[in-house]
């Protein structure tokens, strides 16, 4: 099912703005080229981008070829409002619509974890996307060796469904949010 463009382009959060990926700031980031991020007012946040995110952008860039443009349901840049930098990202691995729930992902820069802003951006674009209407739940999987991880699902109220193969699962439904 293709996902209609939604009317957003950012987000903002009392400490944070949250702009949709573009292929063309992806590809351009891929070629460590930064005068996309530059022309908007962006700057680079220490460490980023990390190699996770180097890692993810190709995934991101195959997501949005399925889109005409960014719809919401795909992947964000996480910004501190204060300084434009860029601290990590946040979004979603894919839309399902049978099943009327979505994918959640998220990483921050070292320099900058374990000051909430993860838990910031993820509850905003949970948020956003529940209010869509178009959403019933949104998981998320982590390694089963990842505590930082499994604590912040559990404390955003994710519940555990099932581990396999070294992964753990997870769900949050409309309900609870």
């Amino acid at each position: 099912m293709t996902v209609r463009k939604l009317p957003i382009d950012r987000l903002t959060t009392e400490r944070l703005i949250l702009i949709p990926f573009t292929a063309k700031i992806c590809e351009s980031v891929l070629k460590d080229d930064f005068s996309d991020i530059f022309a908007l007012g962006l700057q680079k946040g220490k460490g980023w981008p990390y190699p996770d995110v180097i890692e993810t952008l190709p995934r991101i860039i195959e997501n949005l070829s399925k889109v005409e443009e960014p719809t919401g349901f795909e992947s964000w840049m996480i910004i501190k409002n204060d300084t434009f930098e860029i601290i990590g990202d946040a979004g979603f691995k894919g839309y399902n619509s049978e099943e009327r729930n979505i994918d959640i992902g998220y990483g921050i820069t070292k320099e900058e974890r374990r000051k909430g802003y993860a838990e910031e951006a993820v509850t905003e674009l949970m948020r956003w996307a529940f209010s869509t209407g178009m959403i019933n739940e949104v998981t998320a999987r982590c390694l089963s060796e990842n505590t930082n991880s499994i604590h912040f699902l559990k404390k955003l109220n994710f519940t555990e469904i099932k581990q396999e193969n070294g992964m753990i699962y997870w769900s949050l439904p409309k309900s609870i949010n």
